[in-house]
């Protein structure tokens, strides 16, 4: 269960949420239910995102209704046909939240517009570079794009993520908003 909720929730919300949110103004973006279809590339090989409701599936049933529902608690969604989605309220986009709560990372913004940011943020723990971009094409879809290099049993790897994200509506339902408190700090990935 841990790889599950590690894999998904550095993809989904470290990248997405903590890196579009770390700037010193809010993004552009609004508040509310978020679809979030991502794809990854480890090493210049694309890698087949894991569809988290297939794997939900095959999990015996209070395993399942357990594990749904500590991702909802932390703002996670597995939706259906592999698809995330996540909750962002106002106050889980606010940079001051999320700038409190950078851990090991120190992250650096080289330029930010109403529809482009960039940033460069440095890991400790794990040790890692991130490059990322996120462009806005609007206040209800954005794309984050992220290079990460880290060292891994002492191999680099390059991991290249690309999440495009839609805004379903204002009503999140049941899920509550993802926040700084629920992210959990990144680890290093499973050797493959």
């Amino acid at each position: 269960m841990r790889a599950i909720l590690g894999s998904l929730t550095i993809v989904c919300l470290v990248v997405g949420a903590q890196g579009v949110a770390q700037a010193q103004t809010a993004p552009p973006i609004k508040p509310g239910l978020w679809q979030v279809r991502s794809e990854r590339e480890v090493d210049g090989q694309k890698v087949q995102m894991p569809n988290m409701s297939e794997r939900f599936k095959n999990m015996p049933p209070e395993a399942r209704k357990q594990m749904e529902a500590m991702m909802k608690e932390r703002g996670v969604d597995m939706g259906g046909g592999g698809d995330v989605r996540i909750c962002l309220s106002k106050e889980s986009v606010d940079p001051e939240q999320w700038q409190r709560q950078q851990g090991t990372c120190k992250t650096d913004y080289g330029s930010r517009s109403s529809r482009l940011w960039k940033w460069h943020t440095t890991c400790q723990e794990p040790a890692s570079q991130t490059d990322g971009e996120a462009r806005f094409t609007g206040p209800e879809s954005y794309t984050v794009k992220t290079a990460t290099t880290m060292t891994v049993q002492g191999e680099t790897r390059t991991t290249r993520m690309t999440l495009d994200t839609k805004w379903l509506g204002p009503d999140c339902g049941d899920l509550k908003p993802v926040t700084p408190q629920s992210v959990p700090q990144p680890r290093a990935p499973a050797t493959r």
